[in-house]
C-alpha cells in the first residue's frame, strides 16, 4: 500500500509533440490515401458495372419457378446469386468509400443512394428463392448435391436454410407475423425520440465557475478529463436525472421490447427469447449462461483494479464516474510511419507469411490514414470482395489511434484470408467470429508495445488501456447480457415490468460484479434506461464478450506451451481466419481450440486481467520509487 502514498506525483504533466494538423485532402500525400482505382478506374467504369448489375438482378428474377426442374437450374440460380453479390460489393463500396472521403459531396451521395435503391430492387427480385427452394424436400436437394460436385459447394448454405425452417410458420402465420413486424421497431423509435430528439440537456456549473451544457459527449468528456471529483459527481447526477424524470416511460418502452420478443418467440415455437435470439447462428443457450456464470465467478481482478485506482487517485470514495480518469498524464504521440513498422513485428507469433501479407496491406494504399474536412469520422475495415479490404482511419498520433489501426488490421487480415480461401458464398463471417481477430490483434500489439516501453508512465498508460478494454468489452457487456436475460425471464414468467423492478435488477448486478470496490449511488439504479442496445438490439452485446473470451483463449494457446503446441495453435487460428462463414461459428471456433460452452474459456479473460492488474501495480510502484 505504501507505494501509493503520493498519488499526485503520478499526475505530473509530460511534454508532448503536436498532433497532425487538419489538412485539405489535396495536401495529403498519396501514400496516406486509399487507391480506389483497384475497384474501378473512374465513374464511367462504375456506371457500366452498375448497369450490368441491374441486368443480372432482372435475370435472377426471371429464374422464379425453375428450381424444381433439377440440379442444373438450382446451380444456375446459386451461381447467378454469387455473381450479383460479387458485383454488388464493388459497385457499393466504390460509391460508399468515395462518399466517405468527403461526405459534403452531394453528387457522390446521390450515386451512393442510387445503389441503395438498386439494393431494394434486388431484395424484391430474390424474395422468391427461399420459399421456392423449401418446397422441394431436403432429401431431393441432397441427392442433387451428391450427383453434382459444383452444387455440392453450396451444401452448408442450402442445408442451413432447411435447418432454420424448423421455426417457420405456414403461409397464413407468416403473413400475420409480417403484418405485426410493422410495429416491432415502435419501442426503439419511441426510445430514440425520448432519449435524443426530445431530450433537454441540463447546464451545470463546474468548480472553475464555467457553465457546461451536459450533452452525452460533454458528460463523457468530464468523466474522462476532469480531475475534480465534485465536478464528476455533479455531471453524473445531472445526466442521470434526465432519465429519472421519465423513468416510468422508459420502463414502459422497455416492457414493449420484452413483450415483443416473447410474442415472436412463442409464435415461432421457441422455448425462450434466448433460444430465439441464438437459433440463427446455431448458438446453444449454454454459451450465454456459461459466459454469465463464469464471469460472475471471476470478478475479483475487476474489483482489484478499481481498488488500485482508488488508492492511486487518492480518493476517499470511489464511484462509477471515477473509473475513466487517467492514472497518469502521458501524452506521447505515435506517428503513423512508426506504427506501421511496429505492427508487422507485433504479429510475429503468427508466422512470416502472415507478416508478409500485412506489410503488403500497409504498403498497398489500402488505407485512408488522416482526417480531412468532410471525411467520415471513426474507423472501419471494408471487405471489398474480388479486390482487397480497405481501411478508413482518422489517425491523430494518439494511443487510441494506434490500437484502432491494430484492431482494423485484424479485421482486414481476416477478410483477406477468408476471401482467398473461400468461394464467395462463404466469404463473409458472422459477428460471433468477426471480433476475434481484431481483439487478438490488439492483444499482440499490446505485448509488443510493452516489450518496447522504457518509460514507466507509458507502461502504466498501455496497461490501463488494455485493462479498460477488458472492462468495457468484456465485463460491462456480460453485465448487460445478464441484465437482458433476467429482464426477459420476468416476461417469460408472467411477472410485471416496472421501473422499480428493472432498477433492482441493475443495482443488484452492479454489486454482484463490482462488490466492495465501488461506492454506489442511488441514481445508478436507472442506468439501464440509458443503454440504447437494450432497446435497439436485444441479446446482441454478449457477442462482444464471447469474441473477447475467444481471443484471450487463443492468445494463451499462441504464446504459451512447447514449440509444437504453439505451431499447432497457429495453424488452427489461421484455419479459422481462412474458413470465413463456411460453418456455424461455434463449430469454427471449436476447430480453432475454443469451446465457449466451457468455463475455462471465460477464465482465460479473468486470468489475463489478473496478470495485467499485477503488471500495473508493479509499474506504479516503479514510478513512485523514481
Amino acid at each position: 500500500m505504501s507505494g501509493y502514498d503520493h498519488p499526485m506525483d503520478l499526475l505530473a504533466p509530460t511534454e508532448a509533440p503536436a498532433a497532425p494538423q487538419l489538412r485539405d485532402r489535396s495536401e495529403i500525400a498519396d501514400r496516406f490515401k486509399w487507391n480506389l482505382a483497384d475497384i474501378f478506374h473512374d465513374w464511367a467504369e462504375w456506371q457500366r458495372a452498375y448497369d450490368e448489375l441491374e441486368i443480372k438482378i432482372g435475370a435472377y428474377a426471371a429464374l422464379q419457378g425453375t428450381l424444381e426442374k433439377g440440379a442444373d437450374r438450382l446451380l444456375a440460380a446459386m451461381k447467378l446469386s454469387d455473381d450479383i453479390g460479387q458485383l454488388t460489393y464493388k459497385v457499393w463500396y466504390f460509391a460508399s468509400l468515395k462518399h466517405d472521403e468527403d461526405q459534403r459531396d452531394n453528387q457522390i451521395n446521390a450515386r451512393r443512394q442510387q445503389v441503395q435503391i438498386l439494393f431494394a430492387k434486388a431484395s424484391q427480385a430474390s424474395a422468391w428463392f427461399n420459399p421456392e427452394l423449401l418446397n422441394i424436400p431436403l432429401p431431393t436437394i441432397q441427392q442433387w448435391m451428391a450427383a453434382n460436385p459444383e452444387l455440392a459447394v453450396y451444401r452448408f448454405a442450402l442445408e442451413d436454410l432447411y435447418r432454420q425452417q424448423e421455426h417457420v410458420l405456414d403461409e397464413k402465420g407468416e403473413h400475420l407475423l409480417s403484418l405485426a413486424s410493422r410495429f416491432s421497431s415502435a419501442p426503439n423509435d419511441a426510445y430514440a425520440a425520448l432519449s435524443t430528439a426530445d431530450i433537454r440537456h441540463p447546464a451545470i456549473k463546474l468548480s472553475t465557475g464555467s457553465e457546461v451544457t451536459l450533452t452525452y459527449g460533454q458528460y463523457r468528456a468530464i468523466l474522462a478529463t476532469n480531475r475534480n471529483q465534485s465536478d464528476r459527481t455533479a455531471a453524473f447526477e445531472a445526466y442521470h436525472k434526465i432519465f429519472s424524470v421519465n423513468v416510468n416511460t422508459y420502463a414502459s418502452l422497455y416492457n414493449g421490447v420484452l413483450q415483443r420478443d416473447w410474442f415472436h418467440s412463442q409464435s415461432r415455437g421457441y422455448r425462450s427469447t434466448l433460444d430465439a435470439a441464438l437459433h440463427g447462428n446455431a448458438i446453444p443457450p449454454v454459451v450465454v449462461e456459461n459466459l454469465i456464470e463464469s464471469t460472475k465467478a471471476g470478478t475479483e481482478p475487476l474489483r482489484r483494479y478499481h481498488r488500485l485506482r482508488k488508492r492511486v487517485l487518492g480518493l476517499e470514495t470511489y464511484h462509477h464516474y471515477d473509473a475513466a480518469i487517467p492514472l497518469v498524464d502521458f501524452d506521447r504521440k505515435y506517428p503513423y510511419d512508426d506504427v506501421i513498422e511496429w505492427l508487422p513485428a507485433s504479429v510475429s507469433p503468427l508466422g512470416r507469411e502472415y507478416q508478409r501479407q500485412m506489410r503488403e496491406a500497409l504498403a498497398g494504399r489500402w488505407i485512408d490514414v488522416y482526417e480531412n474536412p468532410g471525411k467520415r469520422s471513426g474507423a472501419y475495415s471494408a471487405p471489398v470482395y474480388g479486390v482487397h479490404p480497405y481501411m478508413l482511419l482518422n489517425h491523430n498520433d494518439t494511443l487510441d489511434a494506434v490500437f484502432t489501426l491494430a484492431h482494423e488490421m485484424g479485421h482486414s487480415m481476416h477478410t483477406l484470408l477468408s476471401n482467398a480461401h473461400q468461394p464467395f458464398v462463404y466469404s463473409a463471417y458472422t459477428i460471433f467470429v468477426a471480433e476475434v481477430p481484431s481483439t487478438l490483434s490488439e492483444m499482440l500489439f499490446l505485448d509488443h508495445m510493452l516489450a518496447q516501453a522504457t518509460d514507466e508512465r507509458e507502461r502504466i498508460v498501455l496497461l490501463t488501456h488494455a485493462i479498460d478494454g477488458i472492462v468495457g468489452t468484456f465485463y460491462t457487456q456480460v453485465l448487460f447480457a445478464d441484465y437482458e436475460l433476467q429482464a426477459h425471464r420476468l416476461v417469460e414468467g408472467g411477472q410485471p415490468i416496472t421501473a422499480e423492478r428493472l432498477g433492482e435488477i441493475y443495482f443488484d448486478l452492479q454489486k454482484a460484479y463490482y462488490g466492495d470496490a465501488l461506492d454506489y449511488d442511488e441514481l445508478s439504479r436507472i442506468t439501464w434506461a440509458r443503454i440504447p442496445h437494450f432497446y435497439s438490439t436485444p441479446y446482441y452485446v454478449y457477442q462482444y464478450a464471447t469474441c473477447f473470451a475467444s481471443s484471450a483463449q487463443l492468445m494463451n494457446q499462441l504464446t504459451t506451451g512447447s514449440d509444437a503446441e504453439r505451431a499447432a495453435a497457429i495453424d488452427r487460428y489461421l484455419t479459422l481466419l481462412k474458413s470465413g462463414g463456411s460453418d456455424h461459428p461455434m463449430t469454427l471456433l471449436q476447430r480453432a481450440g475454443v469451446d465457449l460452452s466451457r468455463p475455462e474459456t471465460v477464465r482465460a479473460v479473468v486470468d489475463q486481467l489478473d496478470r495485467l492488474v499485477t503488471q500495473l501495480e508493479d509499474a506504479i510502484r516503479g514510478l513512485t520509487r523514481t
